[in-house]
């Protein structure tokens, strides 16, 4: 049984638990996921997790489905019903004040993203760390700006952004960096001091932050997700991006938010023309409403079985790849592992064809980076059991 406090401050005692979906209801449920793989092959690559939806999220998506809910959104200015629950959510789990007000539908984070750099940012580069979500690898340009890469380098202890070389980059002209934070694909979390340094190399040099926040519920037991905006004197430079399709799976209900901590900021963002952002789905709204007022049980119940999974995942490393290397996972249901060691510049290519179990490929996230994949936890414990037995078979 698992205790938390509700919104009201009374503890709420539940017994919400995380139901694993079977290999049926997963191929049914995650086309993308399941769907593109063959029935003999484990997937293991996209974010999208093996559980059966939130059941608060999915009763207030069959009602709004059950009332004709399918048109268009309410567009209702000043954040609304979804800025008033995110505000919400914010302050209990991040102990972080939003005004809801400010608070702004977008489709999804990828969107929210772009529409932050098209409306806010200078012409000048993106700086984009490395390795980085692969979606966000052509988003400076498609935004018309270049491209500027901070890789971290493959055997560093944490995932950290390097200062000085960032202080160079706004020196020579970029105008916004584009942080994620808690990190994908490599799981880890900022700290307050990190962010800090990245705030007065920015403030400096009067640039831009957009901070990709999607994966901030899902920090895991022994961490703690700062928001970028929560800092002194971030809202003047910076706005986040946040959702809550990557807790609650829930992607493609089409709908993040783009939280800023500035009214003139908000003012821009919402005063563009309809063209520019008019796609997210009262679906999503509803769904997103549903999990940050109601699915707090869900996600203590969600956090659990993760920092399971990842304890698990370590010993499954120990014992069938002990020459793998992986950061500590702090953050998300994403490991990245660095399997160099096994000769492989392809190994998950080399596990589909070797193992018939799918990981994402570390060069989508960090080009021409050999030896690294990504790989989901976010799925039963046997199955985790047997992804990691048949990667190990495949690299043998």
């Amino acid at each position: 049984m698992t205790r938390i406090v509700g919104s009201s401050g009374a503890d709420l005692f539940n017994e919400a638990v995380i139901r694993d979906l079977s290999d049926t209801e997963a191929r049914r449920a995650l086309v993308h996921k399941w769907g593109q793989v063959p029935e003999d092959v484990l997937p293991a690559w996209v974010a999208e997790m093996d559980y059966a939806l939130a059941p608060a999220v999915a009763d207030a998506v069959a009602e709004a489905v059950a009332a004709g809910m399918t048109g268009y959104p309410s567009f209702e200015p000043g954040g609304g019903a979804l800025g008033r629950a995110y505000a919400g959510f914010a302050a209990r789990h991040f102990g972080w004040r939003v005004d809801p007000t400010q608070v702004l539908p977008t489709v999804d984070v990828t969107a929210g993203v772009r529409l932050a750099i098209d409306v806010l940012s200078g012409p000048g580069a993106v700086v984009l760390p490395l390795p980085a979500y692969a979606p966000q690898l052509g988003l400076p340009e498609v935004c018309g700006r270049e491209r500027w890469d901070l890789p971290v380098e493959p055997d560093a202890e944490r995932v950290t952004i390097d200062l000085d070389r960032l202080d160079r980059m706004f020196a020579d002209g970029a105008s916004t960096l584009l942080l994620t934070q808690p990190h994908n694909p490599c799981g880890q979390v900022y700290t307050r001091a990190e962010l800090e340094g990245v705030r007065d190399v920015v403030t400096r040099h009067g640039g831009r932050v957009v901070s990709d926040e999607i994966h901030a519920p899902l920090v895991l037991p022994g961490a703690e997700h700062v928001p970028y905006l929560s800092l002194e004197g971030a809202g003047e430079h910076a706005v986040a991006v946040v959702a809550a399709s990557k807790t609650f799976n829930t992607a493609g209900l089409r709908c993040a938010q783009v939280v800023v901590d500035d009214p003139a900021t908000a003012a821009r963002l919402a005063g563009v023309p309809i063209a520019r952002n008019d796609s997210w789905s009262p679906l999503g709204e509803v769904a997103a409403v549903a999990a940050y007022e109601q699915g707090d049980a869900w996600l203590a119940a969600l956090l659990e079985r993760l920092d399971g999974q990842r304890t698990l995942l370590g010993a499954l490393l120990a014992e069938h790849l002990p020459r793998a290397r992986m950061r500590p996972l702090e953050a998300t249901y994403l490991a990245w592992l660095d399997l160099r060691a096994y000769g492989h510049d392809d190994p998950a290519a080399i596990a589909l064809e070797r193992g018939r179990v799918r990981v994402a490929p570390g060069h989508d996230y960090h080009p021409g980076l050999a030896g690294h994949v990504r790989l989901n936890i976010a799925t039963s414990p046997e199955r985790l059991r047997e992804i990691v037995r048949r990667l190990a078979t495949a690299l043998g």
